[in-house]
């Protein structure tokens, strides 16, 4: 049975409940929505000894301040935050016990920490249980552009209590808690130390531009603008792509990773809060599995693509479950049934 575990001191808009995301609603127009960062997520909860998609917290702007109403457990994944516990340092990608009456504190990453040469952008706080919000269609998930899902269908605001699924709280062989190894060192991607890769398997359209398009597609670094959101990530590049023949083309579906260009040549990248629909020119698509990288691309960070098939990103998606699967094994080791404890 769930009962209140945090209460909600301060926090800027637009943090909100969110877990793996909500499939097989884009016949109704309804996106996925979920944590942009899936992957931050789902470590968090092996951490935890959670179902990989128990809900948790996405912290996309900062400074936010928790207070801990009973005993339990979280996770923080994601972005470094310089987080602190009553004022005592947490690592980044930690499990850790808390106690009832416990304030934490999360900054803006790498407001402190400037040997950071390219922060992330959002932060994960998983809890032990999970966050324990009403289901709407299958998904706990916040849609806040149709204000449904999550608390109350909107973001998170100071004075907002949050309940825990998990009434008992989960005991650590050590009491400082333990961490896990980064996806950025665990599951390195590329070789320019500028930028992030992403592999991208080539989409309909992409015949129909041109040849110098595809060469600065996949050879030029893209970067991010401040125009990117949930939505969608915007990019601009030195060499606007083009299309041979341009034609009309009829509003279509389309799923999170798309690269669509729109008229002006620069592309645009679909995210969790993106349409169902579009008439975009599609370049390619980000692979499931790479799609954690562009949720932690800050505004002017430099973006690579990298050509990929089919056959390669099911290899990326099954490396990726290995080391997912390598976490529970650690936390299995580290935490203590309530019969050992």
């Amino acid at each position: 049975m769930s009962a209140p575990f945090l209460e909600v001191l301060a926090t800027p808009a637009l943090n909100s409940v969110q877990d793996l995301g909500r499939p097989g609603q884009r016949r109704w127009g309804i996106g996925p929505t979920g944590m942009v960062d899936a992957l931050a997520l789902q470590v968090g909860n092996a951490l935890l000894g959670n179902a990989p998609d128990a809900a948790g917290l996405e912290l996309q702007l900062f400074p936010v301040r928790l207070r801990v109403l009973r005993d339990g457990a979280i996770a923080l994944t994601g972005a470094d935050c310089d987080a602190r516990l009553d004022g005592r340092p947490v690592p980044p990608w930690w499990a850790l016990p808390v106690r009832a009456g416990q304030v934490l504190e999360l900054s803006p990453p790498g407001a402190t920490r400037r040997d950071l040469a390219a922060p992330a952008l959002r932060a994960c706080l998983s809890v032990a249980g999970g966050i324990d919000v009403p289901e709407v269609l299958g998904s706990r998930a916040t849609h806040v552009r149709c204000a449904f899902g999550g608390l109350e269908g909107r973001a998170l605001r100071a004075g907002d209590v949050l309940d825990a699924g998990a009434a008992q709280a989960p005991a650590f062989r050590d009491p400082a808690g333990f961490g896990a190894l980064p996806p950025a060192t665990a599951l390195p991607l590329g070789d320019d130390p500028e930028a992030t890769t992403v592999r991208v398997i080539p989409a309909a359209e992409y015949p129909a531009f041109t040849d110098a398009s595809h060469a600065a597609f996949w050879n030029d670094p893209w970067r991010v603008t401040i125009q990117s959101d949930r939505m969608g990530m915007r990019l601009e590049g030195t060499t606007p792509l083009k299309r041979a023949v341009v034609q009309e083309m009829r509003s279509h579906g389309i799923v999170c990773g798309v690269v669509q260009v729109p008229p002006g040549g620069h592309p645009i990248i679909q995210l969790n809060d993106g349409n169902t629909a579009g008439g975009y020119p599609k370049m390619g698509v980000v692979i499931d599995p790479d799609l954690w990288r562009l949720a932690q691309l800050p505004p002017r960070r430099l973006l690579r693509f990298q050509r990929c098939d089919l056959a390669q990103a099911r290899a990326a998606a099954l490396e990726q479950e290995d080391y997912l699967a390598g976490l529970r094994r650690l936390s299995a080791l580290s935490l203590m049934t309530p019969e050992a404890a």
